[in-house]
Formats: structure tokens, C-alpha cells, sequence
């Protein structure tokens, strides 16, 4: 083979080397599975928290506050993502004049759970492996609106759908919640409401 042969034959090699690269990683990134991230970010906004309780944005009756019962109210959620394997509640109000109070925090929900009974008991432990933290009053369960007079305040009921049990113990404060669904939040559902006295 001459020079000017050799020469060409190379030069052929390395243009279909040089254009036919990018087609080919093109390709294969189309053809790529998502990921576990991308799973989570495509299911994140699906789920729905309402309640039989109380309409979205409107007054929680007296009967669920410290001027009643006092007693939780019904919630009910929508098919979560796939891959969830468990819930947690955290129920807070920011309005509060010195700093957010918590009043419920219930995790390790089982991922075929579709809503809380109104009036859950206050035990650390309930009888399908649902566990409760503390809120700030220091009590364990559901402590609910109780709002200095001439005040309305509002209420943050936030669930959350995980990848895995938070493996926490019962009786966790809200930062030991949060930092154990770090990084494990398959979709999240707010509902508000309101009470004032």
C-alpha cells in the first residue's frame, strides 16, 4: 500500500471514529434507565393530604384544640409513590410568638397506611409499629391548637411519604425526625388550617 493509500485509510478511521463517538453516546443516553433520583423527583408531587375533619385553609373545629377534646383529627391521603415505605406526620405552628410549636409527630406510618383514625391515642407505640415523638409540651401524641386569646394562628399538617422506617426510637423530637428523612423524602402533602380564640 503507497503512502498517499495509507494515509487516506487513516484519515477515513479517524472521521468515523470522530463523528460516529458523539451518535453513539447520544444514544446510549437515551437509552439510559432513570435513576432512583430521577424516580423521586417525577413522583414527588402526587401526593394529597385532606381531612374529615376540617376543610383546607379553614377553621379546625374546638372539639380537635385544647378548648375541647383535644383529640387528633381524621386525615386521609392519596396512593403514595411506588417506593414508599413508610409515613411521617409533623404537625407545627409557626405563628406562635416565641418560635414554631410542635404539636404532633407520628413516624414509621406503615406504607400501606391511607389516612390516621380521628383520635389516635397518645401511646409512644401503637399497634401496628406507628411511633409518636414528642411535641412541645413535652407530651407524647397529639397536643392540639391552643392559641393565645385574640389570636388566630395556623396550623401545618405535613406528610411525608420515605424510602425506608426512620429507625428512630419512640418519643423523638422534631430535629431527630427531620434529620432522619434527610435524603429519603419520596413525595410530600401540606394541609392547613386555622383556630383562633
Amino acid at each position: 500500500m503507497t503512502l498517499s493509500k495509507t494515509f487516506s485509510a487513516l484519515f477515513i478511521t479517524v472521521l468515523v471514529l470522530a463523528v460516529g463517538w458523539p451518535f453513539t453516546h447520544s444514544h446510549a443516553a437515551a437509552d439510559r434507565q432513570p435513576t432512583t433520583q430521577d424516580t423521586l423527583k417525577q413522583s414527588a408531587v402526587t401526593l394529597q393530604l385532606t381531612s374529615g375533619s376540617f376543610e383546607a385553609d379553614a377553621a379546625i373545629p374546638a372539639k380537635y384544640t385544647c378548648d375541647g377534646e383535644d383529640v387528633s383529627p381524621a386525615l386521609l391521603w392519596n396512593d403514595p409513590p411506588p417506593a414508599t415505605r413508610s409515613f411521617a406526620l409533623v404537625v407545627d405552628d409557626p405563628d406562635a410568638p416565641n418560635g414554631t410549636v410542635v404539636h404532633w409527630l407520628i413516624y414509621d406510618i406503615p406504607a400501606d397506611s391511607h389516612g390516621l383514625q380521628e383520635g389516635v391515642p397518645k401511646d409512644k407505640k401503637l399497634r401496628d409499629g406507628t411511633l409518636q415523638g414528642r411535641n412541645s409540651h413535652g407530651k407524647i401524641g397529639y397536643s392540639g391548637p391552643c392559641p393565645p386569646h385574640g389570636s388566630v394562628h395556623h396550623y401545618f399538617f405535613k406528610l411525608y411519604a420515605l424510602d425506608e422506617a426512620t429507625n428512630l426510637k419512640p418519643k423523638a423530637t422534631k430535629p431527630e425526625l427531620e434529620q432522619a428523612m434527610k435524603g429519603h423524602i419520596l413525595g410530600k402533602a401540606q394541609l392547613i388550617g386555622k383556630f383562633g380564640r
